[in-house]
């Protein structure tokens, strides 16, 4: 029995790892201890293996035969004979004799009463009114009393308005801070005016010029197929027409019942009920008041009102207005001078003039040449035909092709291994501790075969995470 290892050591392929904790600070270097009450006090029961699974190996099972298209449907369905369902036959529809009883229970067990008009019981309406004169004293005027105070004098010292002898000389913040600057006029980017050259446009272009015409050969056309048709008939038969047979029977009937009349051809009585058993009641007409005659008063109308009665007229002198006097008025020329005059002086403008840059490129004085730099400097080349990288025909078509490869004569299949580090437990390996680092160790356990009686020992293996 080994040394315990851990997922790092047990996997073969170098893709399962541990997981780390970031730090071991609290590592005091003891192991811990897994034993319990239970394991301590449990006894064992002799030398019993694991039972087998029965779960299926996953193997690819070849083609052995090829597939029958019979299914349990098919080979297990018995066809029935089908039997027409018998249904009852309607029994024909025979009116009563005899004439219709049209009592009711309602007629039968009702007694009637005599019922009178409903007493209403809401009282009357009684209206209390005086022809007295109401002499009352309002609460504002029994409550209220004058007091006796003399009228406050106003603090407010009057001055008369006196304009300024000097003249005012604080200059603006546009006069402080402005400073005149030369005017800097921007650079003018249009090109210079150049003359056209004369004469005709020489349109010719390279491709005009080395242009090679080459004839075209003749378009090669698929001749069409004459259409030849069948000399067997016309087959118009579907799968339904071929497939059913219809079952012999014989038609199914109706079992809607004939329409006929219902009821008596008597006149139809009109009269109802209410009609037989109403019993109209005596009602009273309702009275209406009679409002009573206007009688204009023969007296003359007292326009007086409390206000007028009790009103007391005070003398109060009228209050002097805030408005300051109006002073004498000049009567000589008006003097028109401000600050923006006086301070003001009209600058000398003029328009302004075009800025021309010397020219630092003469014109040329001489007739234009149409040659461009193109023209001047091309070389023409004679047109070499591009090389074809078609590769030759090395086989005959006739020759059958040969598709065996090195793969397929060398290639010998093996059995796909699978990593004991991605699940340990199945492989044989017991979980048995898991340090400060992260690291799960496993012990590998030896079973012997099914046919002993002896319990697998096992063998101490590091723990995957």
């Amino acid at each position: 029995m080994g040394p315990p290892r851990c997922i790092c050591e047990i996997c073969s392929c170098g893709r399962h790892r541990c997981c780390h904790r970031p730090t071991r600070i609290y590592d005091d270097g003891a192991k811990p201890s897994h034993k319990t009450e239970y394991v301590e006090n449990y006894p064992g029961y002799g030398n019993i293996c694991p039972p087998e699974s029965c779960k299926p190996k996953a193997e690819v099972q070849e083609d052995k035969a090829r597939m029958d298209g019979t299914t349990t449907f098919k080979s297990d369905y018995l066809p029935y004979e089908i039997v027409t369902r018998p249904f009852r036959q309607q029994e024909e529809y025979r009116p009563k004799s005899g004439k219709i009883d049209l009592g009711t229970i309602y007629q039968r067990d009702y007694n009637p009463h005599k019922v009178g008009p409903v007493i209403l019981a809401r009282p009357r309406e009684r209206k209390h009114t005086s022809d007295a004169k109401v002499d009352t004293v309002p609460t504002y005027r029994d409550h209220y009393r004058l007091w006796k105070s003399q009228r406050t004098e106003s603090c407010k010292v009057e001055r008369d308005y006196e304009p300024p002898s000097e003249r005012f000389g604080n200059p603006s913040t546009f006069q402080d801070d402005y400073m005149p600057k030369q005017p800097n006029p921007p650079q003018s980017c249009k090109p210079c005016d150049s003359k056209l050259p004369e004469g005709p446009f020489d349109g010719n272009t390279i491709h005009r010029t080395a242009y090679v015409v080459h004839e075209l050969g003749p378009l090669f056309v698929r001749p069409r197929e004459e259409y030849k048709p069948s000399d067997q008939p016309f087959e118009d038969l579907t799968t339904h027409q071929r497939d059913f047979k219809g079952m012999p029977g014989e038609q199914a009937k109706s079992c809607k019942p004939e329409s006929q009349k219902h009821g008596s051809d008597d006149p139809f009585k009109g009269t109802t009920e209410f009609q037989d058993r109403y019993q109209p009641y005596l009602v009273t007409a309702p009275e209406f008041h009679k409002p009573r005659e206007y009688v204009p008063p023969t007296d003359k109308m007292d326009l007086k009102s409390s206000n007028r009665l009790d009103y007391i007229k005070h003398k109060v002198a009228p209050r002097a207005p805030v408005k300051p006097a109006p002073g004498r008025r000049s009567t000589g020329p008006f003097q028109g001078k401000t600050t923006t005059k006086e301070d003001y002086q009209p600058w000398k403008v003029c328009p302004r003039g075009p800025i021309k840059k010397e020219e630092e490129i003469q014109k040329p004085t001489g007739k234009f040449a149409s040659l461009t730099t193109f023209r001047s400097h091309y070389i023409p080349h004679q047109a070499n035909p591009p090389q074809s990288c078609k590769p030759v025909e090395v086989v005959p078509p006739g020759v059958p092709f040969k598709d065996e490869t090195l793969y397929r004569t060398e290639y010998t299949p093996k059995k796909p291994e699978v990593c004991p580090g991605l699940n340990p437990d199945a492989v044989g390996y017991v979980y048995v501790s898991t340090d400060s680092e992260g690291h799960r160790f496993y012990r590998r356990l030896s079973p012997e075969p099914p046919g002993s009686d002896c319990s697998p020992v096992p063998e101490e293996v590091p723990a995957v995470s």
